[in-house]
């Protein structure tokens, strides 16, 4: 399969030479994580009721959180999904269970705050389930995965994510190299480079960290990493197949709002979803995933999407989420969406990364998309910034690396 080029691969081969890549090999020991052990279900609207009532003795005024947290809250978490499972026609589904849970919080007629989703503490139990995967495929006789990052430039955020990739890819027995190149780096060199590491029998995923300097088209660096060893997914071929529904590296982003949205057993077959941003890499595979047929061969959420973007007026995005069921926000705005733009018992992903000065202390602290102590007040699920859909986001690209390793996808 060919693949969009700048030059021959017969120039680049000759301009090897000329390029040294520097390796970084990181830390490889495996470090297990500590999974969630899930809560027994009862059968019953009653046995549902006596959960409920289990969580609140055992809460005493804690914040209640989907995905770890004491035994009390994550048994009132579940007795709610139990108890509207029973006032609704569907089932009730436990967080994290592979099967559709449905909601019913607009029908009981009853205001709850919302169920904090926590990123980390699911990002643990998918990085278990990876290194389970990594160990089984070792077992195997086969050639331990293995992740090449390349960084471009100084930046600090870049770092700091990019520590935290190789921290995650160790602690789940993934092999992982760092390759550093100065901010006046060429576009060609960062073609040689891909170029030698498509080619590198031992690297099964490639990720180029992102931002790159304005003088390198991020696109066609992108394009240049082979897509069979695109764990970003960003690939002009993973792209089309996903939008075609069929198996694809997914972009690990969408891939984490996705996973969340199962997980924690949010109901999309039917349901209205807005996703508030439109970028290639994150709100328009969001939407894809979400809105695409779950019969598909890359199955989808049977959701009605709807997508807004930075020239979608403000009081025309309020309409809109003032109807839907979930609200994934990735525009890059802090505090887009407000207690007045959710409805009671809707679902709230914050994709969002910002950073703002506290004006208490003057420091500079993340938040995210969406006035997160205000709409959990109405929301029925909301992910936190940090903590939400970031650590998730590393749970998804390093699953991706051992899907690149094991071939699967293509």
């Amino acid at each position: 399969m060919s693949r969009p080029s700048l030059r021959s691969r017969g120039d680049r081969r000759q301009r090897r030479g000329q390029s040294r890549v520097v390796r970084q090999p990181a830390a490889t020991s495996c470090a297990s994580a500590s999974g969630v052990r899930p809560a027994q279900r009862p059968g019953t609207l009653l046995g549902a009721l006596g959960v409920l009532a289990a969580g609140r003795a055992g809460r005493a005024g804690g914040c209640k959180t989907l995905g770890g947290g004491r035994r009390g809250m994550a048994m009132r978490a579940r007795g709610f999904l139990l108890l509207r499972g029973g006032l609704c026609r569907g089932p009730a589904k436990v967080p994290g269970g592979a099967e559709r849970a449905w909601r019913g919080f607009g029908s009981s007629g009853v205001r709850h705050e919302a169920i904090v989703i926590s990123g980390t503490e699911m990002a643990k139990q998918i990085q278990k389930e990876i290194q389970q995967g990594v160990e089984s495929w070792i077992a195997l006789g086969n050639r331990r995965p293995h992740l090449s990052i390349i960084l471009v430039g100084d930046n600090p955020a870049s770092h700091t994510y990019v520590r935290n990739k190789i921290k995650a890819a160790s602690a789940v027995g993934i092999c992982s190299e760092l390759i550093l190149k100065p901010e006046n780096v060429s576009q060609e060199e960062l073609l040689d480079i891909t170029d030698q590491l498509n080619m590198d029998p031992r690297v099964s995923g490639i990720l180029v960290q992102l931002p790159l300097p304005d003088h390198v088209d991020e696109r066609t660096i992108c394009n240049g990493v082979a897509p069979e060893k695109d764990v970003d997914g960003f690939h002009i071929i993973n792209i089309g197949r996903l939008c075609l529904d069929q198996h694809s590296l997914i972009p690990a982003t969408a891939s984490a709002v996705w996973e969340i949205i199962k997980r924690a057993g949010i109901e999309t077959f039917g349901r209205n979803v807005v996703v508030a941003g439109r970028s290639k890499n994150v709100g328009m595979p969001i939407a894809m995933l979400l809105h695409t047929d779950g019969e598909h061969e890359r199955p989808g959420g049977d959701a009605t999407v709807t997508i807004a973007h930075r020239y979608t007026p403000r009081e025309q995005l309020k309409a809109h989420t003032q109807l839907a069921d979930i609200i994934i926000v990735a525009a890059g705005i802090p505090r887009l969406i407000t207690a007045d733009m959710v409805r009671e018992g809707a679902a709230v992903i914050d994709v969002g990364i910002n950073y703002v000065q506290d004006p208490m202390t003057g420091k500079t602290k993340l938040v995210g998309d969406v006035d997160f102590e205000a709409v959990k007040e109405k929301a029925s699920f909301i992910t936190p910034v940090p903590g939400g859909v970031g650590p998730m986001t590393v749970a998804m690209l390093l699953r991706n690396t051992l899907l690149a390793a094991k071939n699967i996808t293509y």
